[in-house]
């Protein structure tokens, strides 16, 4: 697996990857899924599939519950935390990004993508783990958010809250994908814009092996 960015943070490291998000070792899994949480689509279907039928089964449950509640499973923007079951990990959290193939979320998919982050962290704070937290780039997959500027938004989202006043509770954060037209324009946007994101570029230090 290749490693294209390194960013040291006040408050912990990014990390962006070249590979398989299946096949990071972490704490914490995240995956970007749909308002109904039916694993179906994507690299969701693919997380579902290694977790087994029962995450599906907690996923159903979930969503007759809120249901009673005239609620959405999972609404665009918001997260939540299960069980990883089959998965090597301690938690899996589910985030609905925004889905750019419909009209009225494309035309605010700036705010649900933020959004959408914004209830990841929390998530992730609410385990209580201090440690490693992998995702693919949520929305940049079959959800069709343009890369360009996904790539650049991402980065801010997620370098912000790692440099920010507040400690969000992650040692490292694995941003990985094998979308090769993301890492492109991933590449594009942090050649452009390095020196405009928070933290410090650790890449030419990782890869003369100066740090591991």
């Amino acid at each position: 697996m290749d490693t294209l960015i390194v960013r040291d943070c006040r408050h912990g490291q990014l990390r962006i990857l070249i590979g398989d998000v299946l096949r990071v070792e972490c704490d914490i899994l995240v995956t970007g899924a749909n308002n109904r949480l039916s694993g179906r689509e994507g690299i969701d279907a693919k997380i579902h599939q290694a977790a087994g039928e029962d995450l599906r089964e907690a996923c159903t449950q979930i969503a007759k519950f809120q249901r009673t509640q005239n609620l959405q499973p999972c609404s665009v923007g918001s997260a939540v935390t299960t069980s990883p079951f089959n998965l090597p990990v301690q938690h899996l959290v589910h985030v609905v990004g925004p889905d750019c193939r419909r009209p009225n979320q494309d035309q605010n998919r700036r705010d649900l993508l933020e959004n959408a982050y914004t209830s990841m962290f929390a998530e992730i704070a609410a385990t209580k783990i201090k440690g490693t937290v992998a995702l693919a780039p949520l929305s940049m997959g079959v959800f069709s958010y343009p890369h360009r500027e996904g790539a650049r938004k991402t980065m801010e989202i997620i370098l912000d809250v790692l440099d920010g006043e507040e400690d969000p509770g992650i040692d490292r954060m694995l941003l990985v994908t094998d979308d090769n037209n993301f890492v492109n324009n991933m590449k594009t946007v942090y050649r452009e814009t390095e020196d405009q994101f928070p933290g410090t570029d650790m890449t030419r230090a990782f890869r003369r092996g100066l740090i591991q």
